[in-house]
Formats: structure tokens, C-alpha cells, sequence
């Protein structure tokens, strides 16, 4: 699999009367009442916003966001572990850098949410396998009975419970993930 993603396309926009008051007064909601300059900073602004509507609309607004994908055949042989190493890390970076949370949630539940689907997609990604966590094979001598092994190897412990609980968490997760997908942007 090969991904690659432009940034999205943007336009120009004029901000000489914001800057002005950020820069004056420390902040961009001004009062009613402007002086005289600041009337003047805004018919500028305006002016040249009106140029650089002509330019977006003879440039910017005719690029697209590029995305290349090129999706291999073994890409597709355990899907879910190729995406979730791809899920994964944007998920982590969205929670680092998110300035909000759906609308019907408090921030303290999105995060709680968010943490049961990093939780769900880190299990996923995990090389060796979390199924170890809950059993363990010991391989057969020579002079052992080999009619109930499973490749030489006995199954000498597991915790059947803990196994269940686990998958049980993680499917929740990946639950989570579809109920908040359309959710998930920044």
C-alpha cells in the first residue's frame, strides 16, 4: 500500500484590519464605534480581498486536494491489521492536537472515547499478539504423547474470561470508532 495526500487547497484572504486590531488592541472583536483609521483599514482590506477573489477564482478555486492510493494484493489478506496501523497514529495525533468534541459529549467523555479507540487500534497493532496474554503452549518432549497437541506444543494455561473481556473491549473501541467516524476531524 502506498498512500500519499496533499494538503488542501486554500485561498488567499485579506486580514490587514484584523492583524491592525490584534496588533493594537490585543484582540480581533472590536467595538461598534471605529475611528477614523480603522475605517480606512477596512476599506483597504476590502479592496484587496475583492483582488484576491479574482485570483481564487481564476486559481485556487479550480485546485484539488491530490490523493494518491495504490492498494497491493496482500494489502487485503488481514485488512483490519493495515488499517488499524494507518488509524492508529491519526488517531493519537488527532487527540494530541483536537480543539473540540462532538457536540451532544463533554470533552472529559470525548477524551474517555477517544482513549477506548487508541486502546482498541494499539491491541490491533501489537506485533507479537494479544491473544498471548491469555494462554500458554509449552512444547512436547520426545517421549510425549502428541495425539492432543496442536503442532507438538500443549496448551498448559489460559484464561478464558480475561480472553473474552479483552475482545469485548476492543470491539467496543472499533464500535466506537464507526459511531464517532464522522467525528473524527480537527
Amino acid at each position: 500500500m502506498k498512500v500519499k495526500i496533499g494538503s488542501y487547497p486554500y485561498r488567499l484572504v485579506c486580514n490587514i484590519h484584523a492583524r491592525y486590531m490584534q496588533k493594537k488592541y490585543g484582540y480581533t472583536d472590536w467595538p461598534a464605534e471605529q475611528s477614523y483609521e480603522e475605517h480606512v483599514l477596512e476599506a483597504v482590506e476590502d479592496a484587496v480581498q475583492r483582488a484576491y477573489n479574482v485570483f481564487n477564482w481564476l486559481w485556487f478555486d479550480r485546485l484539488k486536494q491530490k490523493i494518491k492510493v495504490r492498494i497491493d494484493k496482500w494489502d487485503t489478506w488481514s485488512m483490519d491489521h493495515t488499517l488499524a496501523h494507518v488509524i492508529l497514529p491519526m488517531l493519537v495525533q488527532l487527540k494530541a492536537t483536537n480543539h473540540g468534541y462532538p457536540a451532544n459529549l463533554t470533552e472529559k467523555k470525548w477524551d474517555g472515547i477517544m482513549d477506548e479507540m487508541i486502546w482498541a487500534f494499539e491491541q490491533k497493532c501489537r506485533y507479537d499478539g494479544w491473544e498471548g496474554d491469555y494462554y500458554e503452549y509449552r512444547e512436547l518432549g520426545l517421549e510425549e504423547d502428541k495425539g492432543d497437541s496442536l503442532f507438538g506444543l500443549k496448551l498448559v494455561w489460559e484464561d478464558k474470561e480475561g480472553f473474552a473481556a479483552h475482545q469485548l473491549r476492543m470491539t467496543n473501541g472499533f464500535k466506537l470508532f464507526g459511531k464517532y467516524f464522522e467525528n473524527l476531524w480537527d
